[in-house]
């Protein structure tokens, strides 16, 4: 935990909890599990719960496994399996040779519902979806808004006999059924105050293919009833899951007493909630599917493949995870907290190069002519083993457009006629005028002269130059296109919305900026795809895969600006 956060006592309840049920003997080891489902990608809030299942494992000397929480078969799929185990090795977890599925359970699932229907805690219902929903009931808000929920409606066939319900669910597993027409129920109580209690499904009947049992099933868990019973199968002693699903927790402890299996239990955490960012697969889906995206691995996306593609090391997210904590309610988390984490990381082991975003030329009238000069460059000051490069330096060179200005603004040290700035790495030089296009008024060409005396960037007389900026020798430019990325929605919030309106209302306009005319120093074709670096001023930049050997494509990861002084300045602020 960093010194610019305070760590509150209420975020480690997790780690309190498991140590109180080792002390007292509940458990005698610590066992925890990551469930996603296999049907998208994962995204930072999933490396959250990520962060709590193996921390707290590794933390108690315990193991943590992975198990794909596959009993949903329309949607899941193996390439999400393969992408799900690449992304949390990547992230640097290692479920070791624990990998389980839930659909390896489908039998012993079977077998205890078997178990429920003999005790005559299930049975079979012919009620649809629809009447299902009907017959369960609502919440009703009062004329003071205070929410009671009436009492349900028994099912028809809810008091069927063990020995029919164990016929019939036979039957609906070798498919003599339709399907929808018949669902597996837990027999628990229709007036219970807790809607999920009132007679839940535990299977449903669904003739699509399973990415792995194939057509072998035709009845499917559902997640309420599979997912306590899984996690008991695996001796899982701590079930560390989102907020959301605390009102499901009565319904884990029914369904693992009940089973008579080994007692998991269920502990709950706020989920991740971050700044100018939507969280939620059904929402990212929808980006993909309307092409507001590029794919999954856009790098503006949530995604871990998206901020692995943009240039995210793994070790800053986990910074960033480690820093957030543990809490039992709600909160937004500022977006600048996680890019400082991913600054800070990149400062100390990034590379810098030179490149030019918007080149104009800048003519250094009195070079000699024809005259290349090797300077040499430091390639990481926080880091002396990264060693030096060598830069071209030439009569022409290319510089940012904006460290340039006909009429300097107040408190503008970059280049302006008559004013002076050092060249990184290379001389002072002195402004002597410019040249405009005459259709267009854009400007086409500076020119200077430089002192020979100041190469380094120091002056022999210690005269005050108070801009820097950088730049790339013409004749030795490399083109590279430079992709901008920025908050993909302009709104904090991006699921608030008025009346008639929608999240894709609040995506921002500003989100990519392709800039195509970008030039860098020779050495960036040295420069891996996947690897992130800093162009000195601008920012820090990925490789893109999409790189080519005639153009080379840079992803802005982040800024060099840190905007980090405000947050502190908030939390400092906070009373305690």
């Amino acid at each position: 935990m960093s010194e610019l956060v305070e760590k509150p006592e209420y975020l480690d309840f997790i780690r309190e909890a498991v140590a109180e049920d080792l002390r007292t003997g509940r458990y005698k080891e610590v066992r925890t599990r990551f469930p996603p489902e296999p049907n998208g990608w994962l995204h930072i809030g999933h490396a959250k719960a990520l962060f709590v299942d193996f921390g707290v494992a590794q933390d108690f000397g315990g193991k943590c496994n992975l198990r794909m929480d596959d009993t949903n078969p329309e949607k899941e799929d193996m390439e999400y399996v393969e992408a799900i185990k690449r992304d949390i090795k990547w992230l640097g977890f290692d479920w070791e040779d624990r990998l389980f599925f839930a659909s390896d359970y489908y039998e012993k699932l079977y077998e205890l519902a078997c178990k429920l229907i003999k005790k005559g805690l299930a049975y079979v219902d012919d009620l649809d979806e629809e009447q299902i929903k009907e017959f369960r009931g609502t919440n009703v808000p009062d004329k003071n808004n205070i929410t009671y929920t009436p009492p349900g409606r028994n099912s028809p066939w809810r008091d069927r006999s063990p020995e029919e319900n164990l016929d019939l669910f036979e039957r609906m597993r070798v498919g003599e059924f339709a399907d929808g027409s018949k669902t597996l129920r837990a027999k628990i109580d229709m007036a219970h105050p807790n809607l999920l209690m009132r007679d839940p499904v535990m299977y449903r009947i669904r003739r699509i293919p399973h990415y792995r049992t194939g057509t072998k099933w035709c009845i499917y868990p559902m997640y309420d009833f599979a997912h306590p019973l899984s996690d008991a199968i695996e001796g899982i002693t701590h079930s560390l899951c989102s907020l959301e699903y605390e009102i499901h927790r009565p319904l884990y402890e029914w369904f693992i007493q009940n089973c008579e299996v080994f007692p998991s239990r269920q502990i709950e955490f706020a989920r991740l909630n971050l700044s100018h960012t939507v969280l939620s697969k059904r929402w990212l889906l929808q980006l993909v599917r309307e092409k507001k995206v590029t794919g999954w691995d856009d790098p503006r996306m949530p995604t871990i493949a998206g901020m692995r593609r943009r240039g995210y090391p793994a070790s800053g997210i986990r910074d960033f995870l480690g820093r957030i904590g543990i809490a039992k309610t709600d909160s937004l988390v500022d977006i600048q907290l996680l890019e400082h984490c991913i600054r800070e990381e990149l400062n100390t082991h990034a590379n810098r190069y030179m490149a030019v975003i918007n080149p104009v030329k800048l003519v250094i009238e009195n070079w000699p002519e024809g005259k290349i000069e090797w300077l040499e460059a430091v390639n990481n000051p926080e880091d002396p083993s990264a060693g030096i490069r060598k830069i071209p330096f030439s009569s022409t060179l290319y510089i940012d457009r904006d460290d340039f200005r006909e009429v300097p603004p107040p408190k503008y040290y970059r280049l302006y006629p008559g004013n002076q700035v050092r060249l990184r790495y290379g001389y002072i030089v002195t402004c002597t005028g410019f040249e405009k296009n005459p259709i267009s008024g854009e400007i086409e060409k500076i020119r200077c002269v430089y002192d020979p005396n100041t190469r380094g960037g120091d002056a022999p007389d210690n005269r005050k130059v108070k801009g820097t900026i950088q730049w790339v020798c013409a004749i030795h430019a490399i083109p590279i296109e430079a992709r901008l990325y920025d908050h993909l929605f302009e709104a904090e919030r991006p699921m608030e919305v008025p009346e008639g309106k929608t999240f894709f209302d609040n995506l921002s306009d500003h989100s990519l900026t392709i800039e195509s005319r970008a030039v860098a120093e020779p050495a960036v074709v040295e420069i891996e795809k996947g690897q992130t670096v800093q162009f000195e001023r601008i920012g820090y930049f990925c490789k893109d895969p999409e790189s080519t050997s005639s153009l080379a494509v840079f992803n802005r990861t982040v800024t060099l600006r840190d905007t980090w002084a405000k947050i502190e300045k908030k939390f400092q602020e906070k009373p305690h």
